[in-house]
């Protein structure tokens, strides 16, 4: 008799196990961010995706606003694809790399703070959509060159964050962006912020980005000893400091850096160089063609040298993708994001790569 209670609550417990995974596969949140136009949006694989960002609305004066009439189409364009896929959010997001420039500025007050809460407020009304990214490059820290930046951004970013969770109510999605690198995750953010959000959208790629004058994997998931900058170097440190699990989404990259000048020491890994250029995933057949690929197993991230030319190429691929989705399922992570759904092939790319992993289909 013991035997069967014994193995009928192991089977309970393994039943509850399984049925918590699947929960947790069916919630796994799978982003684009969206930065191109209305032309597109048709042909986006909108069943495969739990949110689109619209990338970007900006600041006039002291109110969110669409750019233009395109703009405008786009948007709609991303609602209507809720027609395919009921459960898709279409979220609006603020800035962008260089479309941040008063935002130091601008959100250094309660009353500017309340009317850009508002104004964001009344756009999702408009637009009927479900949120707001905030894609501020970035408080406290330099990021666009010439654009503001100051100590009181990281409490200033803190209010606006509280000012717009007041106004939304539990209506409306709220996030936010942040660079994976750690001056970034150390001094602009006070992380009791994630309170009032629901994630955290980690920009885990650019690690190694066009400043910089040595190669590198831009989007490592894991540290080496000649890199610490990784995917999991910014998880890792956002648990120490309390963000919950659930609450954060890692990035993937869907495009190439490519360095120039780059000698064939470690086939160009970590070596001197200027950066010359970006490659749209779906562009890596045609404009990556001399390059050998290889794989570092440590950082379980692809690279590719052109000898010939002296080009140093780093960037995702399905096979990182694929580790990529499985780490943030496995660490029990919201999800993961990427830049950019346009840089995607139409039929057999990353997105298709994420699916299989979160469906195991």
């Amino acid at each position: 008799m013991k035997q069967v209670i014994a193995y009928s609550l192991f089977l309970a417990l393994s039943l509850s196990q399984l049925q918590l995974a699947a929960q947790s596969k069916k919630d796994f949140t799978v982003l684009a961010y969206y930065s191109r136009g209305p032309e597109r949006v048709d042909s986006l694989p909108a069943e495969k995706l739990t949110h689109i960002i619209f990338s970007f609305c900006h600041l006039t004066g002291n109110k969110l606003t669409v750019d233009n009439k395109q703009d405008s189409l786009t948007i709609n364009r991303l609602v209507g694809l809720k027609q395919r896929n009921s459960k898709l959010k279409i979220i609006l997001s603020l800035g962008g790399w260089g479309g941040c420039r008063t935002c130091s500025d601008v959100f250094s007050t309660d009353a500017a703070r309340k009317e850009f809460a508002q104004s964001a407020l009344e756009l999702n009304r408009a637009f009927h959509v479900d949120g707001l990214d905030l894609d501020w490059e970035y408080p406290t820290v330099e990021g666009y060159p010439g654009h503001s930046f100051k100590a009181e951004d990281k409490p200033n970013f803190t209010a606006l964050v509280k000012a717009l969770r007041e106004a939304f109510g539990k209506r409306y999605e709220l996030s936010f962006a942040v660079g994976g690198f750690q001056k970034c995750l150390e001094e602009s953010v006070d992380w009791a912020v994630m309170n009032d959000v629901d994630r955290v959208n980690i920009m885990s790629y650019d690690l190694i980005n066009g400043n910089s004058t040595a190669t590198g994997h831009h989007t490592a998931l894991y540290s080496n000893p000649s890199q610490k900058e990784s995917t999991d170097n910014a998880v890792q440190y956002l648990i120490k400091m309390g963000v919950p699990r659930n609450k954060i989404v890692i990035g993937a990259a869907f495009y190439a850096r490519v360095w120039e000048n780059v000698t064939a020491e470690r086939n160009g890994l970590y070596q001197t160089g200027k950066f010359k250029m970006g490659v749209d995933y779906k562009d890596f057949p045609s404009r990556l063609s001399g390059f050998q690929q290889y794989w570092d197993d440590t950082s379980k991230a692809p690279y590719a040298y052109d000898a010939s030319n002296k080009l140093f190429a780093t960037f995702d691929d399905k096979k990182s993708i694929a580790i990529k989705t499985k780490y943030a399922l496995d660490q029990k992570l919201q999800g993961i994001m990427f830049w950019e759904l346009s840089h995607d092939t139409y039929k057999d790319g990353l997105v298709d790569t994420i699916y299989k992993v979160k469906t195991g289909k």
